[in-house]
């Protein structure tokens, strides 16, 4: 099986190295490593010059991390298509694990895996919300992202299918991806902690944007608009968007935020309890 590693980065030299180390030192090696900077001012370019010259490295100007997984996407070669953040870390038998899944579940074509969370440098434990599960997951997958990108490894034909990253959503792109996905096709999921993932740093998407739910509100008006949910995927989806949108619409208002309420107010009315 041969799989195309694909990492997005911006100015996070120092975590990226450590990134680059864990793929690097896989009991499994891929076939090819790309590193898509998007728009770094750090001097990343002369890092991997100096240390990874084997790498592949694109640079473009700093357009989001889901115009970088994207390009790295457009970019690789190979049928199979594994992610990586700048700011995790694998395990060394991360790809071993989950080629091998895959290999016994040929009819699978997204395979995921459990994590260890970091915050500020400590490990936190995952809550029960964040329960990670296989199979068909969609309705799982409706309260928030259950599936990190740096978990997964993804069979082309996927995005051939359902499309790749939103690059209009600034946070919540990978929420929007994997409602998407697990819309049309069932996970694979391997229980071993195959993944280090770190948070609590200021350019952390969560930390930079207030708000999220917002991003996932737009996400699920675009997919309940795009067509392709079955109705009892539709159904949950429009509880869970009529759900968000009315906590959304509370916080704006205690918060004195009347214009962003009156908007998320009109996409209410659109779904409302009359709504089909």
């Amino acid at each position: 099986m041969k799989i195309s590693v694909i990492i997005p980065t911006y100015n996070r030299r120092e975590s990226l190295c450590k990134a680059l180390d864990s793929v690097l030192s896989q009991s499994y090696m891929p076939n090819e490593i790309i590193v898509i900077d998007d728009g770094s001012s750090d001097n990343t370019d002369k890092m991997i010059a100096n240390k990874y010259p084997r790498i592949r490295y694109i640079h473009q100007p700093h357009s989001g991390v889901s115009s970088a997984r994207n390009n790295g996407i457009l970019n690789s070669v190979n049928h199979w298509i594994a992610f990586l953040d700048s700011d995790d870390k694998w395990n060394k038998n991360k790809l071993k694990t989950q080629t091998k899944l895959l290999t016994i579940n040929p009819e699978y074509k997204i395979c995921h895996c459990n994590e260890i969370w970091f915050k500020n440098g400590k490990q936190i434990n995952q809550k029960k919300k964040h329960q990670k599960n296989g199979g068909y997951i969609f309705k799982k997958c409706l309260p928030l992202c259950v599936i990190s990108p740096s978990s997964v490894i993804i069979h082309r034909d996927i995005f051939n299918s359902i499309g790749t990253f939103d690059e209009s959503l600034p946070a919540c792109e990978d929420y929007d991806l994997w409602l998407r996905i697990c819309s049309k096709y069932p996970l694979l999921y391997a229980e071993e902690k195959l993944v280090e993932k770190y948070g609590g740093h200021p350019d952390q998407l969560s930390t930079k944007y207030w708000g999220m739910d917002r991003f996932r509100i737009k996400s699920l008006a675009n997919l309940l608009d795009s067509g392709i949910l079955s109705d009892t995927q539709r159904k949950n989806a429009i509880d869970t968007l009529k759900y968000k949108l009315n906590i959304y619409i509370n916080g704006a208002q205690k918060h004195n935020n009347e214009v962003a309420a009156e908007d998320f107010k009109m996409l209410a009315k659109l779904y409302s309890d009359s709504q089909p």
